[in-house]
Formats: structure tokens, C-alpha cells, sequence
């Protein structure tokens, strides 16, 4: 007497593991199945709480980043960089620059990238605004090296811009100008960043002080760095 043994069906992990010792690549292969790959894909999506306390966060350390730079006197990327460049070419306060600038930007977030995003990018240019205000006078500091201010301040604006990003929302400015070209056309945001940053930065290079404009370019570095390494396409979902 004899059992024939039966044949496996197609999911069988028994076969699955048996095809594995005789064609290692099947085991590859099986990992990347698209219908496994979206099941682990699935995450459950932000709720109002998680947007508005990643909301508070991005506001907070945007704003302390912005507060390092300047302290220092040194200039960033994007739309802060853009109203103080503005600022030292015409002799206006930065502060009126800051919302003037960002209308166009504001605009075309509307038309490409939703209602939401745009609207939660308008709260949160006047709440960074606001935020900066406030830590000119609830944190006082007396002098700060410019090297730390540029790693650091320019760290902290990333990790701000990233939170903010992480949430449906920016700056406003090329931030989101950027991350419309990483969802139309996968290329990494802070790349498309750095890209406006060094635009800005040779118009900056006429008026601002070699020594400032380098160290300005390693904060600003630092800040993309932040979107480089940590917001690429198809890592984070919700």
C-alpha cells in the first residue's frame, strides 16, 4: 500500500519553501509580490489629533530653526529665505514679505496640490510667524556660534518642513512647489529644494558677506538633508 502524495496548491508555504531550496530567486520573488507588498503597505491613516499635533510639531521646530538662523544672521532656503534676501535688497521689514511672497505659492497649491493642503499651509505661515515673534522674547540668547547656528538651526527647520510634509501641509513658498514635483514626477523633494535654494543663493551671493553665505549654504544643506534622507517616495504612508 501506497499514498501518493497530494499536490500542493499554489500558496502553499510548504512549496513556497520547497522551490526556495531549489531556485533561491523564488524566495525573492515571493517577498515582492505586489499583492504582499500592498497588504503591508496598508497603514492606518492620520486622525485629527495625529495632523494637529504633527502640525504643532512642525510649527515649533520650523520656528526654531528660523530663530537659530537669524540669530546669527544668516539666511535659509524657501520662503524665509526669500522674504530676508527681499528684506536686505530693499530695506522693507521681512515680516510683510513673508505673506506677499507666499500668495503665488498659496495660489498654486489651491490649483495642484487641494484645498486642504493649501489652507492648512496658510495657518501655518502666520502660526510660524507668530511662533518666531514669540521666541524672540520668551527665549533669550545671548550670542551663538555660527557654525552651531547653521547645523543646527538648518536641522531644525527640516525636521519642521518634514513634520509639516508628513501631514498635508508646508511653509508654503517652494516647499511646496517641491513636493508637488516629488508626487507628479518621483523626485525627491529635497533635492527639487535644494535645487530653488541654490538659485536663491546666488542671487544672495551680490549683497551678502562671503562669510555669511557660506555658512548660510551649510544650514541650508542641513535643512534638505533632513528631506533627502527622511521623506523618500513610497517609504511613509498615512
Amino acid at each position: 500500500m501506497y499514498f501518493r502524495s497530494q499536490r500542493p496548491s499554489a500558496g502553499d508555504p510548504l512549496d513556497v519553501s520547497r522551490a526556495a531550496l531549489s531556485d533561491p530567486g523564488v524566495s525573492h520573488r515571493t517577498a515582492t509580490n505586489p499583492s504582499e507588498s500592498s497588504v503591508r503597505a496598508q497603514l492606518v491613516p492620520h486622525n485629527a489629533w495625529d495632523d494637529l499635533y504633527g502640525l504643532y510639531l512642525g510649527v515649533l521646530f520650523a520656528a526654531m530653526g528660523i530663530s537659530l538662523l537669524a540669530k546669527a544672521g544668516l539666511i535659509t532656503g524657501g520662503i524665509a529665505g526669500m522674504a530676508l534676501l527681499t528684506s536686505s535688497l530693499t530695506g522693507w521689514a521681512p515680516a510683510p514679505l513673508v505673506p506677499l511672497i507666499n500668495i503665488p505659492f498659496i495660489v498654486f497649491s489651491f490649483l495642484v496640490m487641494g484645498r486642504v493642503f493649501a489652507s492648512k499651509s496658510i495657518v501655518v505661515s502666520i502660526a510660524i510667524g507668530s511662533v518666531v515673534a514669540g521666541i524672540a522674547r520668551w527665549l533669550d540668547v545671548s550670542s551663538i556660534g555660527t557654525g552651531f547656528a547653521a547645523i543646527a538651526g538648518g536641522t531644525f527647520l527640516g525636521m519642521g518642513i518634514l513634520c509639516l510634509a508628513r501631514h498635508n501641509a508646508s511653509m508654503g513658498g517652494t516647499g511646496a512647489v517641491a513636493l508637488w514635483i516629488q508626487r507628479r514626477y518621483r523626485i525627491n523633494a529635497g533635492i527639487s529644494q535644494l535645487a530653488f535654494d541654490l538659485a536663491l543663493f546666488a542671487l544672495a551671493a551680490t549683497s551678502l558677506p562671503v562669510g555669511k553665505l557660506l555658512w548660510s549654504i551649510l544650514g541650508t544643506v542641513a535643512m534638505n538633508g533632513m528631506l533627502i534622507v527622511w521623506h523618500k517616495p513610497g517609504r511613509y504612508r498615512a
